[in-house]
C-alpha cells in the first residue's frame, strides 16, 4: 500500500505517519521509485503499536523510540525488554531523590520487595517510584495509607503471574515480545481505569443511601 492507504488504514494523519518515519519509530518502505515507496501489514501493525503507545501508554516520542529499539534488538532477552519498558513508563522523579527523608523511604520500598522473596535490581526504576509515593504519603501523614502496601504488593503479584504466563505461553518471539511490551504499558492503563471504576462502584454503595 501507499503511504495515504497507510494514513487511511491506520487513522493516523499523513504528516504523523511521515514524522514517524523521519524519527525512525515507523521502518521505511520498500522504495519503487523517486519518493515513492510501498507499505504493507507490517507497518500498519507498528503504526498501530506506535499510537497505542503514545495515545494510551501516555509514552514520549523518546519513550517509544526507547521500547522499539528494544522490540527490534532480537538478541534482548524478554526480561531486559521488561526493564526497557519499565524505564520508558518511569515517569519524573521527585525532586528530593537522595534527601533523609526520601532515602528512608527507598530502605522501607526495598524491605517490601525483600519480604516478599521477589527477585529486583537493586536499580529497579520502579524501586524509586514506590519510594517516591512512600516519601509523600509520609509526608501527608497517610499512615493508614501506607499499611495497604502489603495488601497492593500480595494483589500484583497474583496479577504479574498470569500476565507473565499469558505472554510466556506464546508460541513465538515476536508475539511476545509485543505481548510483553503491550502488557505493562496498556496493561497498566487498563489497570488503573479498573482500579477507579471498582472505586466509584464501592463508594457510591457506601455513601449513597438505599433505594
Amino acid at each position: 500500500m501507499k503511504i495515504s492507504e497507510l494514513s487511511r488504514h491506520s487513522g493516523v494523519s499523513l504528516p504523523t505517519v511521515k514524522y514517524y518515519l523521519r524519527e525512525g519509530l515507523l521502518p521505511a518502505g520498500r522504495s519503487t521509485g523517486r519518493n515513492q515507496a510501498e507499505y504493507d501489514v507490517t507497518h500498519l501493525r507498528r503504526l498501530r503499536l506506535i499510537r497505542a503507545l503514545i495515545d494510551v501508554g501516555n509514552l514520549s516520542v523518546a519513550g517509544v523510540r526507547q521500547v522499539l529499539l528494544a522490540v527490534d534488538d532480537g538478541e534482548l532477552p524478554g526480561h531486559h525488554l521488561l526493564g526497557t519498558a519499565h524505564e520508558a513508563i518511569a515517569g519524573v522523579p521527585r525532586a528530593d531523590r537522595g534527601g533523609p527523608a526520601w532515602q528512608a523511604a527507598r530502605e522501607e520500598a526495598a524491605r517490601i520487595v525483600a519480604d516478599r522473596g521477589w527477585r529486583v535490581h537493586e536499580h529497579a526504576p520502579a524501586l524509586d517510584q514506590l519510594a517516591d509515593a512512600i516519601a509523600a504519603l509520609r509526608e501527608l501523614g497517610q499512615q493508614d495509607m501506607l499499611a495497604m502496601v502489603d495488601g497492593y504488593a500480595e494483589a500484583t503479584e497474583r496479577l504479574a503471574v498470569q500476565e507473565v504466563g499469558l505472554v510466556l505461553a506464546r508460541g513465538d518471539r515476536a508475539s511476545m515480545v509485543e505481548g510483553l511490551v503491550t502488557g505493562t504499558v496498556l496493561g497498566e492503563a487498563v489497570l488503573t481505569a479498573l482500579r477507579r471504576l471498582a472505586q466509584e462502584h464501592t463508594s457510591a454503595g457506601l455513601t449513597e443511601p438505599p433505594g
